[in-house]
C-alpha cells in the first residue's frame, strides 16, 4: 500500500512543480526575446534508511532551455533590436556581473544610460551612456551613433558599440533573474565571454518569444488532470486503509 503513496504522492508534488515551469513559460508569451524553460519528469529510487527497491517516486527536472529562434517583427523603432543568428546582447546584472539576453526593447534612462528590462547595456567600457535628448541610431555591428538636438546630420557621432557574444558551443545556463550565463567553474564562477566582432543584429524590430501559446496551455490542463488523477490514486489508498482497518477490527 505505502508503495502507491509513495508513487502518488511524489507525483502529485512533481506536477505542480512542472505546473509552475509551464505557468512562467506562458505568461512570458509575448515577452521580447524570451527563451521557454524545459521540463521533463523521470523516475527516482527513493534514498534512505527505509530505502527499498518496490519504493520510487518521481521528480521533475528543468534540463535547459528551447534556444530555438522567434519570430521576428518590423517595429520601426530605432532602439528595437533583433540579434541575428546565435549573437546575445551583453548586460549588466543586478550583482555586477555580466549576463546575456536576447531582449532588445532598449530604453534610455534618466541618467542617459542605455538599458533593457532596466538592466545597463554593456559596451567596449562598460555600461553605455549616450547624451539625454539626443537622436540614437544603431548600427548592425551595434555601433550606437547619436546627433544632439538641434544639430545637422553631418554632427552624427559613434557614443558606443554594444557587446554582442556568440556562444558557440557553449550551452548557457539560465539563472534565477532569467539572464543567461557561461557554465561556472568548480569555484562556481562563470567568465564573461569575449565579443563577438562577426555578430550582427537588426534594427528597428524584435524577436519574440518563442513560447508556443497552445502547447503551453495544453500542457497545462495535462498537469492539472495528472494531479487530479495522483489525488484521487491517494484517496483511494486512504480509503482501502480505513476499509481494512475496519475488517482486522471486527471480533
Amino acid at each position: 500500500m505505502d508503495r502507491i503513496l509513495y508513487t502518488a504522492m511524489s507525483g502529485a508534488r512533481q506536477s505542480m512543480e512542472q505546473q509552475a515551469v509551464v505557468s512562467n513559460n506562458l505568461a512570458n508569451v509575448s515577452t521580447s526575446g524570451f527563451r521557454a524553460q524545459l521540463h521533463a519528469l523521470r523516475a527516482v529510487p527513493v534514498q534512505g534508511d527505509g530505502q527499498l527497491p518496490t519504493r520510487v517516486s518521481v521528480m521533475a527536472s528543468t534540463p535547459g532551455a528551447d534556444f530555438s529562434a522567434g519570430p521576428v517583427n518590423a517595429t520601426g523603432r530605432d532602439l528595437d533590436v533583433a540579434l541575428q543568428g546565435n549573437a546575445w546582447l551583453a548586460v549588466q546584472a543586478a550583482d555586477g556581473s555580466e549576463a546575456y539576453t536576447r531582449r532588445g526593447d532598449l530604453q534610455v534612462d534618466a541618467n542617459g544610460m542605455l538599458t533593457t528590462a532596466g538592466r545597463p547595456v554593456i559596451g567596449q567600457g562598460g555600461p553605455i551612456v549616450v547624451p539625454l535628448g539626443a537622436s540614437l541610431s544603431m548600427g548592425a555591428d551595434g555601433t550606437l551613433s547619436a546627433i544632439g538636438a538641434g544639430e545637422d546630420p553631418e554632427a552624427l557621432a559613434q557614443v558606443g558599440r554594444l557587446k554582442l557574444v556568440d556562444p558557440g558551443e557553449t550551452r548557457l545556463v539560465r539563472g534565477e533573474d532569467g539572464l543567461f550565463r557561461a557554465p561556472p567553474d568548480a569555484a562556481g564562477n562563470s567568465a564573461p565571454l569575449p565579443a563577438d566582432e562577426n555578430a550582427r543584429l537588426i534594427s528597428g524590430a524584435l524577436e519574440g518569444s518563442n513560447v508556443n501559446a497552445v502547447e503551453s496551455m495544453v500542457a497545462m490542463i495535462d498537469n492539472a488532470r495528472r494531479y487530479e488523477m495522483q489525488i484521487k490514486v491517494i484517496e483511494s489508498a486512504d480509503e482501502n486503509a480505513r476499509r481494512a482497518d475496519n475488517l482486522l477490527s471486527i471480533e
